[in-house]
């Protein structure tokens, strides 16, 4: 069961240029006890995937069109006022990029939490301070401790924990995580991976992960979703992704991973750079300037997000956009356009 459906999101941000799409026609589920990974390069768009999850799009941003409906909640995209702060940390939280650098110097973080029960008007305060604690020992903390001391007291390690505290501590069902690990070390990294897990399987979490890091979501992730040009171009379950990547770009992600054991070529940068979205053309596929496998069919049509067979079997749970024929990539070689508007 999905608890987040969203349906043809595009969001775009006003420049100088006109409104240029950060997120274009964006489909993806978040379906309870899984946890998804969004991975691409800087720029691909994930963060402002994830904000408008809150619809939380900052200005000079909007969210131009689609849907996200959120079970219980109703459309995001159109609710406003108390609705939609009850809905941001109620039913969806949200641990931001960094998060340990929001956390208010001057309170501690038992106060914190009660400014965030107020704010959402808690009757039982005093149970919401007991579920904070509950969750922060769950978690390897000292939860006493870490409710009477001040950010400056905690490592950056805490206070990530602490970042997921606050967005669990109101029962959402629905956990959000955007770039959990930057700036960690590599044992808190494994670390608040393991939390994350552990508290997402005992809570039946429907969790979003934003990273840039394939070898961190490939330990903890079920599904795999990648972006790149501000389009969803492949998504489907973990290990086939990794371990059959059908669209260029994802094989170029993979390719480009660097490993700790084997042959330390085989690692290998993406050529070229992720697009500009000031001067990229708004016809034809986003990564093709960039892809060994482009032909003429993909400067001229963009290539839809879609189921894709091999011979008369769909693969399950898998959807790629690209009109190359998905043998050809994973074989590696240049081959023949799919028709126009049929699958690949």
């Amino acid at each position: 069961m999905s608890e987040v459906q969203v349906r043809g999101l595009t969001v775009e941000y006003q420049t100088s240029a006109g409104w240029l799409p950060a997120v274009a026609d964006a489909s993806l589920d978040l379906r309870a006890g899984e946890i998804t990974g969004l991975v691409g390069e800087s720029g691909s768009g994930k963060s402002t995937l994830a904000l408008s999850l809150l619809n939380a799009v900052p200005a000079p941003g909007r969210i131009a069109a689609g849907t996200i409906e959120v079970a219980g909640v109703g459309d995001l995209t159109r609710l406003g006022g108390k609705q939609l702060r009850k809905a941001r940390g109620g039913a969806i939280g949200y641990v931001f990029q960094a998060s340990q650098n929001s956390l208010n110097p001057l309170k501690t973080i038992g106060k914190q939490l009660l400014d965030l029960g107020r704010s959402h008007e808690v009757d039982d305060l005093r149970g919401l301070i007991a579920r904070a604690l509950d969750l922060a020992n769950r978690m390897g903390l000292d939860g006493k401790r870490v409710l009477d001391s001040y950010q400056h007291e905690l490592s950056g390690g805490m206070r990530q924990r602490i970042g997921i505290v606050f967005a669990l501590v109101l029962n959402a069902k629905v956990l959000i995580l955007d770039e959990p690990t930057t700036a960690l070390d590599m044992l808190s990294q494994a670390s608040v991976l393991e939390i994350v897990r552990k508290v997402h399987d005992e809570n039946q979490l429907s969790t979003l992960i934003i990273t840039h890091d394939i070898g961190a979501i490939s330990e903890i992730a079920d599904r795999l979703a990648v972006m790149y040009g501000g389009r969803i171009v492949e998504d489907g379950p973990l290990l086939d992704v990794l371990r059959r990547p059908t669209h260029p770009y994802t094989k170029a992600l993979i390719g480009a991973t660097a490993r700790i054991t084997g042959d330390i070529d085989v690692a290998r940068a993406l050529p070229g750079r992720p697009p500009d979205l000031t001067t990229v053309a708004r016809v034809g596929c986003v990564f093709r300037d960039r892809c060994p496998f482009a032909v003429a069919v993909c400067a001229e049509v963009e290539p839809p997000l879609e189921a894709w067979k091999v011979g008369a079997e769909t693969q399950p749970g898998r959807r790629r956009a690209c009109h190359v024929d998905p043998s050809t990539v994973l074989s590696g070689t240049p081959g023949t356009p799919a028709a126009v508007g049929e699958p690949a």
